[in-house]
């Protein structure tokens, strides 16, 4: 059962993202604060849900909750400061985007760069433990998702429809095959150290 609050008084707003793994693409952080006392019976965290639930739990979250935004940081932007510090950043621009000032911000994992003078709560799991922190995994993957959905139909062969640029085997026959997008993290190991990177052939731009 996912607790409402972290405390009874404070405006709270969940922060989440997702992306962090991926090989190509952006990170994506959504910041959400809900009603107190706010109840879902499909809210949860976003790994959990099918991808129908996340769809219908997302335009429920549009529809209640109190503020929300989402922000996202280029995989050209993490290849320059890293994936840590792009995941904070697009935290913080979520936050730069919401029309309520929360007075406590509710973060899923153990680190977080502080924002303004918001106190804020690091919470492991917190996805599986905070309503508002599991409307915030919700709105920043349903967001990606889409995004890397669109981006498959000009790249084809990476199986960004189904692995939204996470390293699984289609997309890493893909590298081998294709070589990389404009799109992919260099920063990252793509492929095996031992194989080499190409670019793409200047048609598939």
């Amino acid at each position: 059962m996912l607790k409402s609050s972290f405390t009874k008084d404070l405006i709270e707003a969940g922060c989440d993202e997702v992306g962090r793994g991926c090989l190509a693409g952006p990170v994506v952080a959504a910041a959400v604060i809900l009603p107190k006392k706010y109840r879902h019976k499909l809210l949860n965290d976003s790994k959990q849900l099918s991808k129908e639930d996340r769809l219908s739990v997302r335009e429920d979250i549009l529809r209640d909750a109190l503020a929300w935004a989402v922000a996202e940081v280029s995989h050209a932007e993490i290849d320059e400061i890293n994936i840590l510090n792009a995941s904070f950043k697009a935290m913080h621009l979520a936050l730069d985007q919401l029309k309520v000032i929360p007075q406590l911000l509710l973060i899923d994992g153990n680190r977080f760069k502080p924002y303004q003078e918001i106190p804020f709560e690091c919470i492991v799991k917190g996805d599986a433990k905070y309503r508002s922190i599991a409307a915030a995994s919700v709105l920043a993957k349903t967001y990606r998702d889409d995004l890397m959905n669109k981006l498959s139909i000009d790249f084809p062969g990476y199986g960004w429809n189904t692995n939204v640029g996470y390293p699984t085997t289609e997309h890493r026959e893909g590298i081998m095959k294709l070589g990389i997008t404009p799109y992919h993290r260099r920063s990252f190991q793509l492929l095996p150290s031992q194989l080499e990177l190409f670019e793409p052939l200047a048609s598939s731009l």
